[in-house]
């Protein structure tokens, strides 16, 4: 027997916990997505329970459905457009009143609607003692209670869910907002008026129409429009005029009087359902940030567990990493004794493996990072971070709400640029958006950890959580020097929101950190395969190479003349003579191999840009890193694999890149500055692409391209000359 199949739309406030009682209920049976035509994150998970199929939907958080903003809009649409079979309104219980309006305007859709009380026990703690059955009973929704990161009720939820799409009970008409007596009388006049000029059925409730065009919501009067371009400007007309009429009697504007009277109902709600127990009363999250958000205190703090991320990300992973890497390493030779010698064993062997392996042993960093960041998120931690920053902020001239998106662009910059659409001010947003990719993205890790790993030993950590302070002392800088110069303008006021503190869910904070690193490894198996294919071919031809000495006949001389010696010494000084034989062939072929990748495609073109970027202590193949660095910047790894690995002993291929770093010229001094380079300079394509589409200006992405680029330039410049006068070099 087929499954029935049930829609499920969780909505809710920001901070309600919908994402927590998402991943209660979905587990890992989640995708994530944008929303078509928007950038907007869309998740959709499944779960079965009782012989029915559930796909649940996280719409955007969003404090009331009055179409603003992007997610506002696209949360309204959804449920109006899309249908689901039931709309499931997460409310935070510590925070009831605030989230009652939201929970108001869902009541007035077409809709099936039921409420869950979340965060239970935060309210019971608080002294706050909510009577769900007469909440129930007042709205006339199904009411159930749940503590999403102790995933307690979700059981009860399904059940719930099911229950009432199952119900074949009408929706309810009544126990909604009323409006008074003018507004409500106003609203059926036009509701009438409505249903006798529009010549197709309409889709949505008709009430709720009138009232929206009350309230002279553009999206609604659009769409008017377009379901009778005709009829539809006389309904536009008839609702203009009876706003009119309410402006002139109530001496305000309608929408305003119909928020107070939503206002008043949700007052009224209030007092019938909410005891509060005063002298039980204690508020730990307050206590919690009388320390974490201090003012001398705060900012210490927050350093504190940047550094510590960083340490643990460093630290902990390394163990993981070398599994991988000698994994990578063993890969490597046995598919050079599987495969004959040829340009296919190149290619699998020096391009796929070599390129691809020097990215994938970062990823136990990237998961780490990830899982600390999802840590800092769910504990609530996060949004006291914004806030602390947000002070500093308004210090030297930005906008407060701006470090939100900045935050975001620790992970990756593409989603942080994307969330400055909730920026209201057009500069704040254009300043936002240049800045942000100073913060250091998780694609930029695997440079650091490379670069620092080989040349900063024990202090590695500390030489990564610098670079990243770096970029945000450079966002502070550089954000002051445009708001005064090219982006002048006063700083809007904005109320940093505080949630409470959460204990954070084990499985949920697993999930997080794996939807995010599955960029990464869709990465690994698309454009950095690619990337390293690219490099890879250009290092290799042209095949046919005039080399500066006969390699060839030098290791063959060389070898026939210890052949002889080999042959007439015995016990260990054979075996010394053996090793010494090794080791210089091996060096005859590193130096073959090098001279070769000097001499092919992308020798000639690391050596183009060689002396632009000798100054910072770059050679011609961190040259060439960096330049590929604008595709991915995985792929500044990838590339050094490539071109510095080139030639190093099989036995050693675990270790093969960090050696030849080594070995390279490359010093401690000028990896510092290479890193400081890769954190500045121009951001990858897909970054560059998303700020031409959110500054909507070719002007501001070649800004962004060229000051980005000659910024990195003068920073390291200053890092590696400056160092290296003062005998740092």
């Amino acid at each position: 027997m087929a499954r029935k199949s049930i829609t499920v739309a969780l909505a809710g406030n920001p901070n309600s916990g919908k994402s927590t009682i998402f991943s209660n209920l979905t587990g890992t049976r989640q995708k994530i997505g944008n929303w078509p035509g928007v950038t907007v994150e869309k998740k959709e998970g499944h779960l079965t329970s009782k012989g029915y199929h559930l796909t649940i939907v996280d719409l955007p958080g969003t404090y009331s459905l009055t179409a603003y903003s992007i997610e506002e809009i696209v949360a309204r649409n959804f449920i109006l457009d899309e249908k689901p079979d039931v709309v499931v309104d997460i409310i935070d219980a510590s925070n009831l009143e605030r989230n009652l309006y939201l929970a108001t305007q869902l009541r007035e859709l077409d809709t099936k609607v039921m409420f869950v009380l979340n965060m239970a026990d935060v309210a019971n703690g608080r002294g706050d003692k909510i009577d769900g059955d007469k909440l129930s009973e007042l709205l006339d929704v199904p009411v159930v209670f749940t503590v999403g990161n102790k995933n307690e009720g979700t059981q009860g939820l399904i059940k719930s869910i099911i229950a009432v799409v199952e119900s074949d009970r009408e929706l309810p008409l009544t126990r909604r907002v009323k409006y008074g007596k003018d507004i409500e009388r106003t609203i059926g006049e036009l509701s009438e008026f409505i249903r006798d000029n529009t010549r197709e059925e309409l889709r949505h409730n008709v009430r709720w129409i009138a009232i929206k065009l009350l309230e002279n919501d553009k999206i609604v009067r659009k769409r008017i429009l377009e379901i009778d371009s005709q009829n539809g400007e006389a309904i536009l007309r008839e609702a203009e005029q009876k706003r009119g009429k309410l402006r002139q009697f109530f001496d305000d504007e309608p929408e305003i009087v119909m928020t107070d009277h939503r206002y008043g109902f949700i007052a009224g709600i209030i007092k019938e359902v909410l005891k509060t127990v005063s002298k039980s009363r204690v508020d730990v999250s307050r206590q919690i940030d009388q320390v974490l958000t201090n003012r001398l205190l705060g900012i210490p703090i927050f350093v504190f567990f940047i550094w510590a991320m960083f340490q643990i990300t460093f630290s902990l992973g390394a163990y993981p990493m070398d599994w991988i890497d000698a994994g990578v390493g063993w890969t490597g030779q046995l598919a050079a004794k599987l495969l004959p010698e040829g340009i296919l064993h190149d290619l699998i062997v020096d391009g796929i493996i070599a390129g691809v392996g020097s990215v994938m042993i970062f990823l136990p960093n990237i998961l780490i990072l990830f899982f600390c960041i999802a840590l800092f998120e769910d504990t609530g931690y996060m949004a006291r971070a914004a806030f602390l920053m947000d002070k500093v902020m308004h210090l030297i001239g930005l906008h407060g709400k701006s470090f939100i998106p900045m935050l975001m662009g620790f992970g990756c910059n593409v989603p942080a640029i994307m969330a400055t659409r909730t920026l209201e001010s057009e500069k704040d947003r254009v300043l936002t958006i240049l800045i942000n990719p100073l913060m250091s993205c998780s694609a930029r890790l695997p440079v650091y950890i490379l670069l620092a790993g080989t040349f900063f030993g024990a202090k590695a950590g500390n030489a990564i959580f610098s670079i990243y302070a770096l970029g945000i002392v450079l966002a502070i800088v550089i954000g002051r020097l445009f708001r005064s110069t090219l982006l002048r303008g006063k700083i809007a006021p904005f109320v940093m929101e505080l949630p409470p503190y959460r204990a954070p869910m084990l499985r949920s904070l697993l999930i997080h950190m794996w939807d995010r690193s599955k960029i990464f490894l869709r990465k690994m198996g698309g454009v950095i395969l690619i990337g390293s294919v690219v490099v890879w071919f250009l290092s290799a031809f042209p095949q046919e190479v005039q080399f500066s000495r006969d390699y060839e006949t030098e290791i063959a001389s060389g070898t026939a003349q210890y052949e002889i010696s080999i042959s007439e010494a015995e016990g260990g000084l054979r075996e010394e003579l053996v090793r010494k034989r090794d080791k210089a062939v091996s060096a005859l072929e590193a130096e073959m191999a090098k001279e070769k990748v000097e001499r092919s495609y992308m020798g000639r073109l690391g050596k183009m840009f060689a002396p632009v970027l000798a100054p910072i202590g770059m050679d011609w193949r961190g040259s060439v890193a960096v330049l590929t660095g604008f595709v991915a910047k995985e792929i500044v790894v990838s590339t050094m694999g490539v071109l510095y690995a080139v030639g190093s002993e099989e036995d050693e291929r675990s270790e093969a890149l960090k050696l030849a770093l080594k070995r390279s010229g490359m010093t401690p001094l000028s990896a510092y500055a290479m890193m400081a380079f890769v954190l500045i300079y121009v951001p990858c394509l897909a970054t560059v692409a998303v700020i031409r589409r959110e500054t909507n200006s070719w002007k501001w992405t070649l800004f962004s391209i060229f000051y980005s680029t000659g910024l990195a330039w003068l920073v390291a410049f200053i890092i590696y000359q400056g160092g290296s006068l003062i005998g740092l070099g």
